[in-house]
């Protein structure tokens, strides 16, 4: 278990969170256009990072002549269902590591 990879990991999750929530804040938008993320590994196959966000291309409905968002907001809830569960697996990583350690130190000490 290492610390810096579930950190790594949150703030990758953060991230992917902030897009989902830009994307369902403008679903309403003319013309919008969603994004998500990639995740790749991290540094020496270490941990997780943010890739890329990529733009959905695909055209939004046409409603009196002008393109609405691409939002989809099924997929949004599920991929924030998804992060949220991930982050919180992640946040118990580091909770369990800081008690090891703790317990270590009193051990030592």
């Amino acid at each position: 278990m290492n610390v810096e990879n579930s950190l790594s990991a949150l703030n990758a999750l953060g991230t992917t969170q902030q897009v989902s929530a830009n994307n369902v804040a403008n679903v309403n938008t003319d013309e919008f256009s969603a994004s998500r993320v990639a995740l790749e590994t991290g540094p020496e196959g270490q941990g997780v990072r943010v890739g890329a966000i990529l733009r959905d291309k695909s055209p939004g409905p046409l409603v009196d002549g002008v393109r609405g968002s691409n939002t989809d907001m099924t997929t949004e809830m599920v991929t924030m269902m998804r992060t949220q569960t991930a982050f919180g697996a992640n946040v118990a990583a580091v909770r369990a590591q800081e008690e090891l350690t703790g317990h270590v130190l009193n051990l030592v000490a």
